[in-house]
């Protein structure tokens, strides 16, 4: 290993943050975790640095399964994102940066993002959209999104973002269990140098909706779409005449002010309710220690604003913390497979924030991508989404931090709404694959079925033992499906259905979902510790494994694997990926069936769709692939599985 602001010990693969770092870093006493065990005195104090109204009267109510925190207190999120950020020196710091995929760009500082903020809240204000009422937003990753979503916030108007790259069924499911009777959307969006029809999948939705009485649409592509008169409005013309003067409304702590849809789910879709004091709180505050934020970086969180990473580490945390974001609204490899890289080079971003699956889709490409770019900027890289596996943490940090940048890998939930296991980088001693420890304030525990602590290297259930600031207060007019999907497996534990186990140093490793488990001949087999094994081989990428039915074990593996860049497909090559996992795990972890392919099926952001490996493993005909971002995939992998 080089020396630079990590040094590395290889041989443990342990990564010790160097003594420079740790005299810049803003956290750089571990004395913090033996603070924060008084829990409610730490996260009041962190309360505190936020702006309110009026000071709450108790930091904790909890009345298992339901928490207030803050209760009696009153704020704003807008408020904290752009007012509170004007009367000093961020009143002309960028706050966005944006890249649209066609190379246009926009920078938008404080000052304009609150004037353009408060001219489309009275927008809203005007259609008579009222606190308490939910607002949808289908959109692209468009200034105009995060101003959607902070103009609801200003108003007190509930926002749910439906991700832009879901069907019409998905976005009728969610318009209509939550109640919206405005929906903000776009004509259409940039992918790869084409349009999409994102207003054509808005009529196809609305076709079975009943309450929608407005649809504001920003022109972004210029695509010719179809008017609904009386209805369909465009964002430009309503915001020409809009004044830029709305006052933040007053929200108590515990009002609602995001409702995100789970996705994945099957029948009604599961509405997470977020609401506003401890959700900011918590947002902020891990925002702040984790990424080590500093008051000149350039942070790129590179998530959809449609996932609860783009809502809590791209809008509310980055933005009531004065930080400038990079927004991006295109694909990694559009026009060519360094795009992420030339943004880095270009706007000089100091703070990467991505996911593994992206990460090993880079490993694939290959270095030579991110090596013929200035990437010198970067201080600081963060993972999230799924576990990390070694390997591709170890490239992240070669290739792209070039051994100076530590990585924090985080783990959290849509339904924690802020990291709850993460490093704090000018403490934690790194460990390739592990998300290390709770953040401070935070209590998790890794649980067998009878709620009992399993021992160090036994796997069990991740469960968070205490209330935490931003946890989720329901699901959305359904608080029986709340108990149940979350409280019902040990009294006063939230239950987050992942697997998880911990070390001798206290360093929590997660193995993924508790459902995504294969049980070959009554051996459990997590499909994430396969898929660890096999990106562990030189020759590939990206992995994913699903469980196929089985005449006689029950359960056999099936695993789609893609190669890295170079590297030939051959029935060889099959055998000796089995023979591999064989010797790592064990014979009954090998394959039963083994594809190799150049594309896994993906959603747009770039998540594996496990369920159409099933169909395609278990011979069905395929379901919805609206969803995908590039059905080709799919016909490949049916003409394998054929052959």
């Amino acid at each position: 290993m080089t020396e630079g602001v990590f040094k590395g010990l290889e041989e443990n693969r342990i990564f010790q943050p160097s003594e420079d770092f740790r005299k810049k870093a803003l956290i750089a006493d571990p004395e913090i975790y033996a603070k924060a065990e008084d829990r409610l005195a730490f996260w009041e104090e962190r309360a505190a640095d936020l702006s309110w109204f009026k000071k709450w009267d108790s930091v904790l109510q909890w009345n298992p399964p339901h928490a207030r925190w803050f209760d009696g207190g009153k704020i704003n999120a807008s408020y904290n994102c752009l007012d509170r950020h004007l009367e000093g020196p961020r009143r002309e710091k960028p706050a966005i940066i944006f890249e649209g995929e066609p190379g246009d760009s926009l920078v938008l500082t404080y000052a304009e993002l609150h004037r353009e903020v408060c001219k489309f809240a009275n927008v809203l204000k005007s259609m008579g959209v009222k606190k308490g009422e939910v607002v949808t937003i289908y959109m692209p990753m468009v200034p105009e999104a995060v101003i959607a979503m902070l103009a609801c916030a200003r108003i007190g108007a509930p926002h749910s973002v439906v991700f832009g790259g879901f069907s019409a069924e998905a976005l009728r499911d969610r318009i209509n269990d939550a109640g919206s009777k405005v929906l903000i959307t776009s004509d259409g969006a940039f992918r790869r140098g084409k349009t999409l029809p994102i207003k054509q999948n808005v009529c196809a939705a609305l076709k079975g909706v009943q309450g929608i009485e407005k649809v504001i649409i920003v022109n972004r592509t210029g695509i010719d779409i179809e008017i609904i008169p009386n209805r369909d409005v465009f964002y430009h013309d309503l915001m020409k005449d809009a004044s830029p003067d709305c006052p933040a409304e007053q929200m108590e702590a515990e009002d609602i002010l995001f409702i995100l849809y789970t996705s994945g789910t099957t029948g009604k879709p599961k509405g997470v309710v977020h609401t506003t004091g401890g959700y900011l709180t918590g947002v902020s505050t891990t925002h702040q220690y984790i990424f080590d934020i500093k008051e000149d970086d350039i942070y790129w969180c590179t998530a959809d604003i449609g996932w609860i990473t783009g809502h809590s580490y791209l809008v509310y945390g980055p933005l009531t913390n004065g930080s400038t974001i990079v927004l991006f609204e295109g694909t990694p490899d559009y026009p060519e497979k360094d795009r992420f890289w030339e943004i880095v080079e270009k706007y000089k971003v100091t703070i990467l924030y991505t996911a593994p699956t992206a990460i090993r889709t880079f490993m694939k490409w290959g270095a030579g991508y991110p090596d013929k770019r200035d990437l010198s900027s970067l201080r600081l890289l963060g993972t999230v989404g799924e576990p990390i596996n070694p390997e591709a943490w170890m490239w992240f940090f070669k290739h792209i931090g070039k051994e100076r940048c530590p990585i924090v890998d985080t783990w959290w939930q849509t339904e924690t709404g802020m990291i709850m296991i993460a490093p704090l980088p000018g403490v934690t001693n790194l460990k390739p694959g592990s998300c290390t420890v709770p953040f401070p304030g935070v209590k998790v525990e890794i649980l067998n079925k009878a709620g009992q602590p399993v021992q160090n290297g036994e796997v069990g259930f991740v469960a968070i033992t205490e209330p935490w600031p931003a946890m989720l207060r329901t699901v959305y007019q359904d608080d029986n499906r709340f108990k149940d999907a979350y409280w019902s497996n040990w009294p006063e534990k939230y239950f987050a259905g992942d697997g998880a186990k911990v070390d001798e140093d206290g360093y929590f490793w997660i193995i993924g979902r508790v459902d995504d488990v294969i049980n070959v001949s009554g051996h459990r087999i997590g499909t994430a510790e396969v898929e660890s094994v096999l990106v562990e081989h030189p020759a590939v990428a990206e992995a994913a494994c699903i469980g196929k039915t089985h005449e006689l074990k029950g359960q056999a593996i099936a695993a789609f694997v893609t190669l890295r860049e170079g590297v030939a497909s051959s029935d060889e090559l099959v055998d000796e990926l089995k023979k591999y996992i064989a010797v790592k795990i064990g014979a009954i972890a090998r394959p039963d069936d083994l594809y190799l392919t150049e594309e896994l099926p993906k959603t747009r952001s770039g998540k594996i769709i496990r369920r159409i490996l099933r169909d395609i493993a278990e011979g069905r005909a395929i379901g919805d692939t609206t969803t995908l971002a590039d059905s080709s995939a799919v016909e490949a992998l049916q003409k394998l599985s054929r052959s």
